[in-house]
């Protein structure tokens, strides 16, 4: 450990900048400028030189880029899938399930869609909330009460809110997709006027 921080001090700015300074003094003691304290000269040349070199700047933290983000959105995806694959559902909240993983397929197959979604972290974080938590949840949250109304008959049927939930879920994904395809037509609109200024040019 510590030969590491005695190798990371030596090639640190201060101690370049340090050292360019008390090449300095050397050069003022060859040349006759230092006289007798020439040692007292470069060392204190080389420590100004430590003093008025800029910090180390640390390393950014290695956080993964959108696309891996996304290469991972899609494992937790297909689980997700399998999962809801194994849950019955009333074919009113199926056929929303179904109209939401469809769309969240759509948006998450690799290709241009992806490849503009990547570049919308904002995008990339609310579907991956969408397939890691609220989906999930809405699932889990209607099997469990719809165990506790078969106990109490008369109460609202759960269902209801899942469907509200899916229906809410789904217009969430259909904003998103709305916002990529806006996206992509500034896109071309802004190549149609490079190209007319180019001719105008």
């Amino acid at each position: 450990m510590a030969t590491n921080k005695f190798i990371g001090y030596l090639e640190s700015r201060k101690n370049l900048t340090g050292s360019a300074c008390g090449l300095v003094g050397l050069a003022l003691t060859f040349t006759g400028l230092a006289g007798a304290y020439w040692p007292v000269v470069v060392v204190g040349l080389y420590g100004a030189g430590a003093l008025i070199a800029p910090p180390e700047r640390p390393s950014l933290p290695d956080f993964p880029d959108p696309s891996a983000q996304l290469d991972e959105l899609r494992v937790d995806f297909a689980k997700l899938r399998d999962y809801l694959n194994g849950i019955e559902l009333p074919p009113a909240a199926a056929g929303r399930l179904t109209e939401l993983t469809d769309l969240l397929t759509a948006l998450l197959d690799p290709g241009w869609v992806a490849a503009v979604l990547a570049q919308d972290p904002e995008g990339v974080h609310a579907l991956s909330r969408a397939v890691r938590q609220d989906i999930p949840e809405a699932v889990d949250t209607f099997v469990r009460t719809r165990w506790w109304t078969r106990l109490t008959p008369g109460t609202e049927p759960p269902e209801r809110h899942l469907e509200r939930q899916l229906t809410l879920l789904h217009e969430e994904a259909d904003h998103l997709a709305t916002t990529l395809h806006e996206t992509e037509a500034r896109r071309q609109e802004s190549h149609t006027r490079y190209l007319e200024d180019r001719g105008r040019s």
